[in-house]
């Protein structure tokens, strides 16, 4: 066994110190931080750009004079024909429109919007909500209703879901920061698991391909290769998560400010946001804090951490028996897809069925079985798990850990000096069971 810490030196520092390495860590925080400032950017940009201008055709009569405009229409009542404004519009701009209100409009409910291009949906739905104001105001007053004081009344309400404690009190519960923990969680470890594992097999058949598996196998056993191998680019997978949190939350930080800080406000806007702005934006960063505090979050890191590592841990074990029965990564898609069912499985219901009932029958056996407890159970643990239950699943995880390392390893063992056969299902159960 003392050659295991070796092979990890090796594997490890033989990734770390690679170029592609380096440019992935330091590149994939730029990609999405560049990715977050450009959907900002857009999203703004298509906001300024969504002006449209709408000529109103009113047979109705009384409609043109209650459309308003604002900051993403204009409206101008049309003082000319139907036929010769529809003429008019086929030299247009595409963000100039049409608005064709019948004589029955009252009646009917039904209006018709030209445009020159495909009509845009914000200028729809812009048109759509003044149109259901007016109805709405012609209906209040058909019943005689004040329809300034129904507007006035205030129907919002707000809950405080509160859950107990073990002590007995009420607490704020914040369950919408423990669904999107729970889902972000879901994404990073399906993720790293299925990228890592790969990762192990590739090296795997890398080796066996060029023969200098051959040369190591002389000095070594293939267990102690294999352990190696997987302990190794499991570190390597830390070093780059823990790299790519900091340089994430630094360059975040600093895109953030950068955004704000030049964005143009009038005088009146900057006076609103030293007026209350800054008031409303610290106080929506104290709920947030307030809302992390509902989380254990050293109970969090610590599950991600241990089931994390558990998870790698089987499927590499896993991803190394199937490396040494290939010889390409072609041929390695029939038993991968088999393996990583389970995992995706509990991905897809982390989206819907584990963050919307993390305490039910469903979540809670997924969170007890090795292949899909990775996932299951760091979904669960934002929303609050009994300890007896983590301690549980990690024991099962780690005893379904060994016990795929066992049956890796006796396939790998046989598999990984096998040269130009294809491998079956039935050759491995084969090689499973050729005695040492």
């Amino acid at each position: 066994m003392n050659k295991i810490p070796l092979i990890i030196q090796r594997e490890y520092f033989s990734r770390v110190k690679k170029k592609s390495f380096l440019l992935t860590t330091f590149l994939v925080p730029l990609f999405f931080i560049g990715m977050y400032v450009g959907i900002f950017y857009l999203t703004k940009k298509s906001f300024d750009d969504s002006h449209s201008v709408v000529h109103v055709v009113d047979q109705q009569g009384t409609v043109a004079g209650l459309l308003k405009s604002n900051k993403n229409l204009t409206y101008t009542t049309s003082s000319i024909a139907l036929q010769k404004e529809i003429e008019n519009l086929k030299n247009e701009e595409e963000k100039t429109n049409i608005l064709i209100v019948p004589s029955d409009f009252y009646e009917s409910r039904r209006v018709e919007l030209l445009s020159s291009g495909k009509p845009n949906i914000t200028t729809q739905n812009e048109v759509k909500d003044q149109l259901k104001e007016i109805i709405r105001n012609s209906e209040y007053e058909r019943l005689g209703l004040d329809g300034e004081n129904i507007k006035k009344i205030d129907d919002t309400i707000q809950i405080s879901a509160k859950e107990l404690g073990e002590d007995g009190d009420a607490k704020e519960s914040h369950t919408e920061v423990a669904m999107g923990i729970a889902m972000a969680l879901s994404v990073l470890v399906y993720l790293s698991l299925f990228l890592y594992g790969a990762q192990v097999m590739r090296g795997i058949i890398e080796e066996k391909t060029s023969r200098i598996v051959e040369v190591i196998i002389s000095s070594v056993k293939p267990f102690q290769l294999m352990m190696g191998k997987i302990i190794g680019i499991g570190l390597v997978g830390l070093t780059q998560f823990l790299l790519w949190l900091v340089l994430t939350f630094a360059l975040t930080s600093v895109a953030t400010t950068l955004i704000f800080d030049q964005q143009d406000l009038s005088a009146q806007a900057a006076a609103q946001s030293l007026q209350g702005g800054n008031g409303a934006a610290a106080a929506q960063g104290m709920d947030f804090l307030n809302a992390l505090q509902s989380i254990n979050v050293t109970e969090l890191l610590v599950c991600f951490f241990l089931f994390f590592m558990g998870g790698y841990f089987l499927y590499s074990a896993l991803f190394a028996a199937v490396g040494s029965a290939v010889d390409s990564e072609t041929e390695a898609t029939q038993f991968t897809m088999p393996i990583t069912m389970p995992l995706l499985l509990t991905y897809i219901l982390s989206f819907g069925v584990l963050v919307n009932d993390p305490n039910g029958t469903i979540a809670t056996w997924l969170s007890f079985i090795p292949f899909t407890s990775p996932i299951a159970m760091l979904v669960r643990v934002p929303f609050g798990v009994p300890t007896w239950q983590i301690a549980v699943s990690l024991v099962i995880l780690i005893a379904g850990f060994l016990f795929t390392t066992w049956v890796a390893g006796r396939i790998y063992k046989t598999g990984i000096l096998m040269y130009g056969k294809k491998a079956s299902f039935k050759e491995l159960i084969k090689w499973f069971k050729y005695k040492s």
